[in-house]
């Protein structure tokens, strides 16, 4: 009696449950083909609004223009380098063809209103040693007729402006090498180049009115040089043209062999580039430091047109060309770059150094410094253009260049 009470009972109840059960496992175990409709109606109506990207005005414009700067596809470009700091506005051309799939020659000049003249040609070769080295040979001729020279050290008076002109025919060979394809990079070269002093054009005096060659190491002489370098560094830029994030630390040694023995000499360059990207690169805060060193070599000095300079479109630019010579120098650079897409940005930079005679001097005290504002057109690893302006004790400078600052 009791076992067929229990039978009956749970009888019951499992035929009270039933209709719940049923509904629970139709909502776990879906129709298959009600969901695939569901997707399909879903993809269906997503279908009808999706299209290929449209790139904006802007975007074709700069497409448009890196084509023609780097895209070696189109032979003709324009070329706005000047023969050296201070040229004033600068136009030219160039013409690239491949000489193989890779390697290419590049034939280009430029003139700027200053009469300033540059002529070249380069081989670069970028992918020898399995892609881990790019080599580039050069030969070129350059004239410049009004640099300036205001003195040496960091308080030579504004007022005391001359200038000189110089001619350089200069052949060069340069090898890349990064062995590891990442971080370690490896630099070597060796050039020959003459330097003819001449005297200063424009509205200031030529500079052989104010000095003497006792006064002034290098006045009015030829002086041919053979020069060689080697880098060691650490880079993990995305691109030395243009990066938002990784860094460059790397020393450099120069040295100058006069072959008449009288103005020889070395130079050490140790530079520093890093850069901070904030919020997925929409900031970037960007820093730079470069100190210069140069030490004659025995018995003879290192002339006034080879020592560093600061003072110009990518150093303190609030200070006209070569405004600031000595034999040594210190640069410090800061900008805080802000991403509008992925082709313009703008930036605030902050600028100070000094240059001084004694390799000691070089701290942080009497820096000369500036402060600005400006705007870069680029491409992911190129800058196309650069306007920038900046204010100093002595004025305010723009600027518009065709390469990084840094």
């Amino acid at each position: 009696m009791r076992t067929s009470a229990l039978l009956r009972l749970f009888t019951v109840a499992a035929l009270a449950a039933a209709p719940t059960l049923t509904a629970f496992a139709q909502a776990q175990n879906p129709d298959a083909t009600t969901r695939e409709e569901v997707v399909g109606a879903t993809q269906a109506e997503k279908a009808t609004s999706l299209h290929p990207y449209v790139p904006g005005k802007g975007e074709k414009v700069m497409d448009r223009v890196q084509d023609v700067l780097y895209n070696t596809t189109i032979k003709w470009h324009p070329f706005f380098e000047s023969a050296y700091q201070g040229g004033g506005f600068t136009l030219g051309a160039g013409y690239m063809a491949h000489v193989s799939p890779y390697n290419t020659l590049d034939i280009r000049g430029s003139y700027s209103t200053l009469s300033y003249k540059r002529a070249e040609v380069e081989f670069v070769a970028p992918r020898i040693f399995d892609r881990r080295a790019q080599l580039s040979l050069l030969g070129g001729w350059r004239e410049a007729t009004q640099v300036a020279f205001y003195g040496f050290g960091t308080d030579s008076s504004n007022n005391n402006r001359s200038n000189y002109g110089f001619q350089q025919p200069y052949g060069s060979a340069t090898l890349d090498l990064r062995p590891t394809r990442r971080y370690l990079m490896l630099r070597g070269g060796a050039e020959w180049s003459k330097w003819s002093l001449r005297p200063g054009e424009g509205s200031f005096p030529s500079v052989e009115e104010v000095y003497t060659p006792q006064t002034l190491p290098g006045l009015g002489t030829t002086t041919t040089y053979l020069h060689s370098q080697g880098t060691l560094g650490l880079d993990w830029r995305t691109a030395s043209g243009y990066s938002r994030r990784g860094g460059f630390y790397g020393v450099t040694l120069h040295d100058y062999y006069d072959r008449d023995s009288e103005f020889g000499f070395r130079q050490m360059d140790y530079e520093v580039i890093q850069h901070l990207p904030i919020l997925r690169e929409a900031w970037v805060i960007s820093l730079h430091g470069l100190a210069t060193t140069t030490s004659d070599k025995s018995g003879q000095q290192t002339p006034f047109f080879m020592m560093p300079t600061l003072g110009s479109g990518s150093t303190l630019r609030g200070y006209s060309s070569q405004r600031f010579r000595d034999r040594n120098s210190l640069l410090l650079q800061a900008e805080w770059r802000i991403m509008a897409n992925r082709f313009f940005e703008s930036a605030v930079f902050y600028d100070a150094g000094k240059v001084a005679a004694h390799k000691g001097d070089l701290d942080f005290n009497g820096l000369k410094n500036d402060y600005g504002f400006g705007v870069r057109f680029h491409t992911p690893f190129f800058t196309v253009l650069r306007a920038e302006v900046a204010r100093s004790k002595e004025g305010t400078v723009f600027v518009f260049a065709t390469s990084p600052v840094f």
